[in-house]
Formats: C-alpha cells, structure tokens, sequence
C-alpha cells in the first residue's frame, strides 16, 4: 500500500479529489486530500503558493511513512506546489498531472508567456484574485469529454478564485529533486497547452501521454487509478531497494 497526497489546482478545492480518492481507498491504500489556502470563495483571505506548500507539507509530514510510501499527486497548478517539495525526504515520488513545473525563479505566468490564460478574468472584487465564471468556456478548456448538462453542477460546485499571488506573481524555488518524478500529458488539454506540457515533462522520469483533456481523471476514472497504482508500484520497488536519487 501508499499513501497518495492529492494535490488540487486553481479555481477549485479538495472536493476535486473525492471520487479518486474513494477509489484509492477501496484499492486498500491510504488517500491525504489538501485544501490549498491560495483558492476559496473570499478573495481576501486568499493565501498563496507558500501557504499551499505549508499545507501540503504538513500533510506529507503526519504521513511519516507508516503506511506505505508517499505518492505526491499535484494536478495543474497544484504541480508548482509539488515542485517546491521536490527534495523533502518524506516523498517516494511525485506524479504532475497535466501540471505546472516551473523553473527554478520562474512563476506560474511565466508558464503562459507572462501573459495571464484568456479565459481567466478578475474578480469583481477587485482584489488580487482571478476567477472563470462562464459554464461553456470551463467546459470546453477543462473537460470537453463531458456534455453541457454534465458539466453545469461541476461548473457550479467547482469554480472558485484563485490568489493571484499563486497564479501570477510568486516565483518557484525548484529546489533540486531527490526522488523520482512522473508526468501525465493530457494531449487534448485546451487549458495548459501540450506543447508546454511536454516542455515540462522533459525532465520527468517518467512521461505518460494520455488522449483527454484537462481533467483525465474525470474522462477515464479506471484508467487513472490504474495509472497511480502501477505508481504505488514503483514506488515499493524503490523503497525496497534503498533506491534514492542524489541532491
């Protein structure tokens, strides 16, 4: 058995992860979901990338290793946040899921040529936070797979704001990572382009392309946790063998 980390990305919360983590639970291991500070239904109390690095590494701490090896999974933004984790010891692998991996000095903005995606907007508030608020356009850039009538309760449930601090201008620290690193490339994603992805994956151990879009969890749920236990397995293995990778 593992215990997986389950990492969400902007604009929504842990809720993202409920039906992946029922289904790690069921398959006998342990499922940690974090609720990132930098993403909410108050701008003003919106945290940003360290606050949701804190949290994440508070998580990956109370794990301790006592039910398996921990499996860091960061899906779209959530990945800068597994970046910034990349050399903590408690971690046997990190797996990006369409993610963000900047640079170290870079910043999410950075990722979208310094220009914020056009389908975000600013909030109303005024405040530093961004928001997507039209059900057509998330359909189409998140989950095309699903139909207008699927995705309207998701739309509802799911869009939240995401702290610009997070999104635009805190720079990753990336320090050199320790264990082994998995990126899943959604090939029809519309929100974080393939081309940046496979940018991105370059440095990963391992690259696993995958045909949907932004949300593969979602378009093929059996898949995916078939993805992440053959990761379960991996990771064993390492541990097993003592394997480490240098600083």
């Amino acid at each position: 058995m593992a215990t997986f980390v389950l990492v969400h990305g902007g604009f929504t919360d842990g809720s993202f992860w409920g039906d992946t983590a029922a289904g790690l639970t069921a398959a006998g291991h342990r499922a940690l979901v974090a609720e990132l500070p930098s993403t909410g239904r108050t701008p003003e109390e919106l945290g940003g990338l360290r606050d949701d690095v804190a949290e994440v590494r508070r998580l990956v701490d109370a794990a301790d290793g006592a039910d398996g090896p921990v499996i860091l999974v960061g899906h779209s933004y959530g990945g800068a946040v597994l970046t910034e984790l990349a050399d903590h010891p408690g971690v046997a692998r990190s797996v990006y899921v369409a993610a963000a991996r900047p640079p170290r000095g870079a910043s999410m903005m950075d990722l979208f040529g310094g220009v914020a995606p056009t389908w975000t907007v600013a909030h109303p508030s005024g405040l530093a936070a961004g928001t997507v608020d039209d059900a057509e356009t998330t359909r189409r850039i998140f989950c095309a797979e699903m139909t207008p009538e699927q995705w309207a309760p998701w739309h509802a449930h799911q869009m939240g704001i995401l702290s610009s601090a997070a999104a635009i201008t805190e720079v990753a620290t990336a320090p050199d990572p320790t264990h082994p690193a998995t990126y899943v490339l959604c090939e029809r994603d519309a929100a974080l382009p393939p081309p940046a992805q496979e940018a991105m994956a370059a440095s990963a151990d391992r690259v696993v392309r995958v045909p949907t879009s932004h949300w593969p969890m979602y378009v093929d749920r059996d898949g995916f946790l078939a993805l992440l236990e053959r990761e379960a397995e991996a990771a064993g293995a390492s541990r097993a063998a003592g394997d480490v990778l240098s600083p």
